[in-house]
């Protein structure tokens, strides 16, 4: 497996995880809960992503992560999750994970350089609007959330496993 493969594999997961927490805060925040118009149009970027991430799969024959129902399973219940606690709790859920997108796609970048362009400006495009849900995230209230920094630093951690399992398996 290339490392190409790899990133491919780890990025579609988490392009569709990141569909699934969003489903999940949905689910529960319905579209009249604060900052849920602001989820929705997240989502549907995040589903974009997706899409487009399914295709170079398919057009490059990389096998997806087996861990695709796991990871819809634990993404929608992340999502509905921090959606009951608040919709602060909610817009503290997308800071982490996309701090830590921010932090990964980063890294893929640097590790790219000149070898892959088509990929590598998928991940920068991808990277600077998953910049752009932390900052929005941020300015809705995510660090007013209840036990803010325990929250951030778990889903960060939690996100971390997920990447590195999407690799492999």
């Amino acid at each position: 497996m290339t490392k190409f493969a790899e990133m491919l594999r780890v990025d579609q997961a988490g392009e569709f995880g990141a569909t699934r927490i969003y489903a999940g805060q949905l689910a529960v925040m319905g579209n009249r809960a604060p900052h849920s118009a602001e989820i929705a149009a997240m989502a549907e970027q995040e589903a974009g992503h997706r899409e487009k991430f399914d295709a170079l799969i398919a057009r490059r024959g990389v096998r997806p992560t087996a861990l695709q129902p796991v990871w819809s399973a634990a993404g929608f219940a992340l999502g509905a999750a921090t959606a009951l606690i608040g919709p602060e709790a909610a817009m503290a859920c997308t800071a982490a994970i996309e701090t830590e997108i921010d932090r990964h796609y980063t890294e893929q970048l640097e590790e790219l350089g000149d070898e892959d362009p088509e990929l590598a400006a998928m991940i920068r495009e991808f990277r600077d609007d998953e910049r752009e849900h932390r900052d929005a995230a941020l300015a809705a209230g995510a660090e007013k959330a209840p036990a803010y920094p325990v929250l951030f630093h778990a889903i960060r951690l939690g996100c971390r496993a997920a990447i590195a399992l999407s690799k492999r398996i």
